[in-house]
């Protein structure tokens, strides 16, 4: 995750390299539990040699972070999906908005309007 502070501009480069040093630790930390659920894994069969075992969990490791690297895309291509969607629906709100603010403005208009030619025929 890659979270801004509030007061840092976007494209900030102090903000940019903690993403990155953040992204790098996770993906670290998850290649190292990948690799112990591995290790885990192989520990359960004792038959495999040294070399298996090694091999076990080095396949292992790589089909884990495969996995979790094809999760995270669809996962960023969904949520950029649905921020289409919330900005397409956020534009079509205010533009809903400011012409129902209009019309009500219009409306204020012509019955301050009517209301002034109306007094002005009564005190004739």
């Amino acid at each position: 995750m890659r979270h801004q502070p509030h007061d840092a501009p976007p494209g900030d480069p102090d903000s940019a390299m903690a993403g990155e040093a953040e992204g790098y630790l996770l993906a670290r930390a998850h290649r190292d539990q990948a690799r112990r659920e591995a290790e885990d894994l192989c520990a359960r069969m004792p038959w495999l040699t040294a070399a298996q075992a090694e091999d076990v969990t080095r396949h292992y490791t790589r089909k884990r972070i495969d996995l979790t690297r094809q999760m995270l895309l669809s996962t960023v291509e969904r949520a950029a999906q649905l921020r289409q969607e919330y900005e397409t629906r956020y534009a079509a709100l205010q533009r809903d908005l400011l012409k129902r603010h209009a019309a009500g403005a219009c409306a204020a208009l012509i019955c301050i309007g009517g209301a002034g030619t109306l007094a002005s025929l009564l005190s004739r």
